[in-house]
């Protein structure tokens, strides 16, 4: 009877079968939801099997996602499967050899790489290296002028990425108004001087490590120098990823400008660099100038 008269005093809970209101799916969570209804919307297949890219799509289609939006979701994807990984020793010594920046601009395909075309010429002190189907890759220019222009920094820019061995670049359409940009710097050369300099540090504190012994320096000391010589050494490799990044920042200024439209492209042909000699004179004129 009491059993009867606690369970009256109290109103059965409604059943509802809902997710409560105002819960939230963590990200983690909301990718496995959308794989999950992506697989049952797919078919019978196991979730390990994945989805083609037509399935994304149609999935998209059904749940109402723009397909631009994946269309980007799919470079950004496809790009990010094709850069290389970074397991080497040297990676985990000095840090990495390639750096990338990528977005999505408005701009279309022809017109991200005329820009491209004339930034890296005129703003960075570039030149074409290679012209592939897909993309194009640049190198540092050589030669006087371009050494002068870097070190007296021209415009006020710094040239960060003529420090890169490489600079690569590809564009594909996201739709008619968009391009999905991919920029690449290959920094494994300035990667690789300091861990040459880093393994020159190293081998001197041996040195120094041996020759304390040969002239009859306590032990101790002499074995000091080693690991002194050592954490010397970590730092000189080091150094390479603050180069790294700020080849990165490099990168991701180039894509601003082409987000922003800062990048003019000239409407006729330049005429001829001028005369080293007359350019020179130029230069020092304006340095000097109070």
């Amino acid at each position: 009877m009491r059993n009867a008269t606690a369970r009256g005093n109290v109103p059965d809970a409604p059943m509802n079968d809902s997710v409560p209101a105002g819960r939230r799916l963590e990200r983690a969570a909301l990718e496995r939801v959308v794989l999950r209804a992506a697989q049952l919307q797919a078919g019978s297949r196991e979730l390990e099997d994945g989805l083609t890219e037509d399935d994304v799509l149609k999935l998209g289609a059904d749940v109402g996602i723009p397909a631009p939006y994946l269309r980007q979701a799919l470079m950004e994807e496809r790009m990010r499967a094709a850069q290389p990984a970074e397991s080497s020793v040297a990676g985990w010594l000095a840090g990495p050899r390639y750096v990338v920046a990528e977005r999505a601009v408005p701009l279309t395909n022809e017109r991200v790489m005329q820009a491209l075309e004339h930034w890296m010429a005129d703003g960075e002190l570039l030149t074409v290296r290679r012209r592939h189907a897909d993309q194009t890759t640049w190198e540092p220019r050589r030669g006087t002028i371009a050494s002068l222009k870097r070190s007296f920094r021209v415009g006020g820019r710094n040239y960060q990425l003529a420090q890169a061995r490489e600079v690569a670049a590809q564009a594909s359409a996201v739709d008619t108004q968009r391009a999905y940009v991919r920029l690449a710097a290959d920094v494994g050369n300035t990667r690789g001087r300091r861990i040459g300099g880093a393994a020159a540090l190293a081998a001197l504190g041996a040195a120094a490590a041996g020759l304390m012994l040969a002239f009859g320096v306590a032990p101790l000391v002499a074995i000091l120098a080693l690991p002194a010589a050592s954490l010397g050494a970590l730092g000189v490799a080091r150094r390479h990823q603050r180069e790294a990044a700020q080849v990165q920042v490099a990168l991701e200024q180039v894509l601003d400008r082409l987000e922003h439209g800062e990048i003019q492209i000239p409407s006729k042909t330049p005429k001829g660099p001028p005369p080293a000699l007359e350019w020179i004179a130029g230069e020092i004129r304006r340095t000097l100038r109070p």
